[in-house]
């Protein structure tokens, strides 16, 4: 008999991601979704052949539905408060009371269990949203990537192409975790067919330092790329007390100093990897930061 899987939060960029990885295994896939989403969004959807249920609202009725006969529940809900907390809530408590025995928050970031309240917003409500889902019989599983690599050329600031240079905050040798969306997907839906996963599982599609950026950089783009450290850790820490203080952007999800106070994090000693679980599922293949920079690049040129 097919697994059932059902995701939530398809419509994004990751949750769309997570479904098209899910759909070449042997697996039956549901997808819910609210019925005033982006309606080209759902045709995308159900062009890849999976059941859609539309609720209309969020409640816990219409999702218990959803749930019933499912095998794990993989949530790509993103947004602040109401979304990861609120929204991730119901979804939790209609898949308890459907009888669903897995569930796979909506987490993909840094290992937030290493760090404390306070210390970063977007990380805060992961960590409220598991003090809920840790009381509950159903068996979890978080999975952490480190940063998207596809930052590197959007929101995060450390590519600096125009000026060819590398901003790096601290030690340039200190190793950064990157995985692509891809990665974390193919990972995602491996281990929501996996009916023995740990409560954690910590994957890195590539470590690098800055150094090592700037080297891949310059063979990337043939131009020759430098290093620019305005400064260490507790610099950087004053620079988004004061960009919080001037822009706050409560009401946004990846505000200007989100972004760099996930690189706080990131740089700090308490997210270094001791052990990456890569190797869990042997056919995936990992790409660095250099494959993914090439790809970029000659994408860009044509």
């Amino acid at each position: 008999m097919k697994k059932i899987i059902l995701v939530a939060g398809a419509t994004g960029n990751l949750g769309l991601r997570i479904v098209k990885a899910l759909v070449n295994k042997d697996a039956e896939i549901r997808i819910v979704v609210r019925s005033n989403s982006a309606i080209e969004k759902i045709k995308e959807l159900e062009n890849l052949g999976v059941k859609i249920y539309k609720v209309s609202s969020w409640n816990l009725e219409e999702l218990k539905t959803s749930c019933v006969g499912v095998s794990c529940v993989v949530s790509a809900l993103a947004g602040l408060s109401e979304v990861v907390i609120d929204a991730q809530k119901v979804l939790l408590d209609a898949a308890n009371i459907a009888g669903v025995p897995r569930f796979i928050p909506s987490d993909y970031s840094l290992d937030f269990t290493k760090f404390s309240y306070g210390e970063n917003r977007n990380l805060d409500l992961r960590r409220e949203f598991h003090e809920y889902l840790d009381k509950t019989s159903i068996s979890a599983t978080s999975i952490f990537n480190g940063a998207f690599t596809e930052l590197l050329i959007d929101e995060m600031p450390m590519i600096l192409f125009k000026q060819k240079m590398i901003l790096y905050w601290g030690n340039k040798d200190y190793k950064l975790g990157f995985t692509t969306m891809d990665n974390t997907a193919e990972f995602t839906a491996k281990v929501a067919l996996d009916s023995n996963t740990p409560r954690y599982l910590r994957i890195a599609g590539d470590l690098i330092s800055p150094r090592e950026v700037k080297v891949v950089v310059s063979q990337v783009t043939g131009q020759k790329f430098g290093l620019f450290r305005p400064g260490g850790q507790s610099l950087l820490a004053i620079i988004i007390k004061i960009a919080r203080k001037l822009a706050p952007g409560e009401k946004e999800l990846y505000p200007a100093w989100q972004g760099m106070q996930y690189m706080h994090n990131m740089i700090d000693e308490r997210s270094k990897i001791a052990k990456l679980d890569n190797s869990r599922y042997t056919e995936i293949h990992w790409t660095t930061v250099k494959d993914f920079l090439y790809k970029h690049h000659g994408e860009k040129s044509i």
